[in-house]
């Protein structure tokens, strides 16, 4: 059996460190209100998330009734310092355009993840980095916003010497952004650990460092569980016996006849459930469904039917034991959901940054800078975009019917 190295241990009790500091600053549930604007703000950890927009669907399925929009301005290789930012010609420079896309952003709430590219630097480059993040905070105060601080994630690849080096930086810095919350009073999500966990359970990267869909959907449900939010989907139990219906989520039972084996409920959803993510056509298995427990039923099959949509059919002893729905129309309208904040992100990104930016908007912009109007003008299809993903994002009481099949 291999001996735990110096950088094994380190690595452990900075990793044991960051969950204790995550735990006592987030003592109260993350809450947004109506008028918030969220934006995500970092290196490819946030942008990636542009093409699938599972961070922006936890947490506005989780306040369907207010009025929240969000912006991804993540960028690949960024740092503290916007180095990635860089244009072709200055001014700005690339800190002065990382300011002036996080101004124009308008944020009220800005969630700030990095360190994952400045650790690369290791213990030399540490000061620097912490220096660069308390201005960046400086400036983030400054425009009123409150900001969430993100831990890096660790590097997935297989362990080798080189990776334990690479983690051990990670979680040293993971450590000084934790520290920096707790001087400033920010609020701290560590993701390092839940994502090392969750790579226990699924293939969550497409090369050991940037997270696939998959990876997204865990990251999402780690970020909820990091800002002590409930989690998700409470289990309904229903007594037939007794005629009594358990949960979390309010229950009303409608009809149960034994008779006629039939049992029927509405559940009042407070938010829409997170989808499952999709991987070469294939639904990946994740935890994101909703327990169903029936018992004292009589043997034999049952369909469940949500409004009326056939849902599953499983023996009564199956239904005993407890049946996970994952599929209804609960989940069709949150993967309706997803696709419009996908389309609004996509949009985003290419108005704020687009393609051929240096002949719009850069010092060449003498030759075609009249596009810059068509830019501007995409901000009418975001708007009415954020609008029917307000519309979409609405929970709605639902009809539940087990029926015995004869």
């Amino acid at each position: 059996m291999r001996k735990p190295t110096t950088l094994g241990l380190l690595f452990f009790l900075l990793t044991s460190v960051l969950s204790r500091m995550a735990l006592g600053q987030n003592a109260e549930a993350f809450e947004l209100k109506s008028g918030d604007r969220l934006i995500f703000l970092g290196n490819s950890l946030m942008e990636d998330d542009v093409q699938f927009g599972y961070l922006e669907l936890a947490l506005t399925t989780r306040f369907p009734n207010r009025n929240v929009t969000f912006r991804n301005i993540g960028w690949s290789g960024d740092n503290v310092f916007g180095e990635a930012r860089s244009y072709v010609t200055t001014p700005p420079s690339p800190y002065e355009l990382l300011i002036q896309q996080i101004a124009n952003a308008r944020p009220t709430v800005v969630f700030l993840a990095y360190g994952g590219v400045e650790a690369q630097d290791g213990e030399a480059g540490l000061g620097r980095f912490k220096q660069g993040l308390n201005r960046l905070l400086d400036k983030i105060d400054s425009l009123g916003a409150k900001t969430v601080l993100v831990s890096p994630i660790p590097v997935l690849m297989p362990i080798s010497d080189n990776v334990n080096q690479r983690n051990a930086a990670l979680a040293t810095y993971a450590s000084a952004i934790a520290q920096t919350a707790a001087e400033r009073k920010k609020r701290y999500v560590d993701l390092f650990k839940p994502i090392q966990e969750a790579a226990k359970l699924a293939v969550i990267t497409d090369d050991g460092i940037h997270l696939n869909g998959t990876g997204y959907y865990y990251l999402a449900t780690a970020m909820e569980k990091g800002l002590g939010l409930s989690p998700r989907n409470a289990g309904i139990t229903i007594d037939v016996a007794k005629k009594t219906a358990e949960s979390a989520t309010p229950t009303k039972l409608l009809n149960v006849d034994k008779a006629v084996d039939n049992v029927s409920f509405v559940v009042d959803e407070s938010y829409l459930p997170l989808t499952a993510p999709e991987q070469d056509g294939k639904v990946i298995p994740v935890d994101n469904g909703r327990k169903l427990t029936i018992t004292g039923l009589k043997k034999g099959f049952y369909t469940l039917t949500v409004d009326n949509d056939e849902v599953v059919t499983a023996s009564a002893k199956q239904w005993a034991y407890g049946v996970t729905l994952r599929q209804g129309p609960s989940f069709t309208r949150s993967a309706e959901l997803q696709t419009l904040i996908q389309k609004k992100n996509e949009l985003h990104f290419f108005q704020y940054r687009p393609l051929n930016q240096t002949y719009i908007i850069g010092f060449r912009s003498y030759e075609q800078g009249r596009h810059k109007k068509g830019l501007e003008e995409q901000s009418y299809i975001i708007t009415w975009l954020e609008g029917q993903i307000a519309a979409t994002n609405q929970p709605k009481a639902a009809t539940y019917q087990l029926t015995q099949l004869k």
